[in-house]
């Protein structure tokens, strides 16, 4: 009789298990790029609220850190602001992983200074001898008598690789450069500093900032799409394979009307 019992407790409690595991439903883990983080974050918010049995985490850390997430396992999904490279490409090989590149939005990296600034407008050339350390004196730009400060994103992030490629023509950024670990504490250090120069991505530009043109180019939709805009990028999220199930309907989500307009209105180009 107390055999029967406990088997009985033993189904029963099987049975609340198993619908607890039905209960949690999906998860998914989105890791990478800072400056595709908001299209992470929102898109996450607002799929979840349409798929209540899905949970959704999305963290940043840079696009480096996101493709070395979901090459050891750790992550359903890579956010990068950038495309992957042959090492990476080649290391996932070697552990089994296909990376699959999805685009999700375009973005423009856009050079900020201080509001009280008075340049609006810079070439290519003069960024790259700012970054390089050529160009150290706001004066010979037209401004006040004061050391430029530049600050630069860390070499994990995609969007100081494409910033390298675009302008500094892959040399490196100067040792003095103050590095920061994402699009937000760039714009923050340019904001408190009226001697700072840094880049961003287009949807972190903010009321604190002054986005300057680049060779005389506005950065916007139509100019990142047209070409015209020389500092702008395609934005990934990277799967393992190609994706199935909840994975496949959240990257649906991402590439329909409503998921574009939502990449809109964080400040980003849409695809179309």
């Amino acid at each position: 009789m107390q055999v029967r019992a406990v088997i009985v407790l033993m189904s029963i409690l099987a049975v609340f298990a198993v619908s607890g595991l039905c209960a949690a439903g999906s998860n998914l883990v989105i890791k990478g790029s800072t400056t595709v983080l908001p299209i992470g974050q929102k898109s996450a918010e607002l799929f979840m609220k349409d798929h209540q049995d899905v949970n959704i985490s999305v963290s940043g850390g840079g696009s480096g850190n996101g493709i070395k997430a979901i090459i050891d396992g750790t992550c359903d999904i890579a956010m990068a602001s950038r495309f992957v490279k042959d090492k990476e490409v080649k290391l996932a090989c070697e552990k089994g992983i296909y990376l699959v590149p999805h685009r999700v939005a375009i973005d423009c990296i856009v050079p900020v200074v201080h509001p009280s600034n008075p340049l609006n407008d810079i070439d290519l050339n003069t960024l790259k001898e700012i970054y390089r350390g050529n160009v150290t004196n706001w004066k010979a730009l037209g401004g006040a008598d004061k050391p430029i400060v530049a600050i630069s994103r860390d070499t994990s992030s995609g969007t100081y690789e494409v910033w390298q490629e675009k302008v500094l023509q892959k040399e490196r950024v100067m040792p003095r450069a103050l590095l920061q670990a994402s699009n937000g504490a760039v714009a923050q250090a340019v904001a408190g500093n009226p001697y700072a120069i840094g880049y961003v991505g287009i949807g972190y530009l903010n009321p604190y900032l002054k986005g300057l043109k680049v060779s005389g180019v506005v950065a916007s939709p139509a100019t990142a799409l047209n070409g015209t805009y020389p500092i702008s990028r395609a934005l990934f999220m990277f799967t393992n394979g190609w994706p199935e199930g909840e994975t496949m309907s959240y990257l649906n989500y991402l590439w329909s009307p409503n998921g574009q307009k939502m990449a809109e209105a964080e400040g980003f180009v849409p695809l179309y």
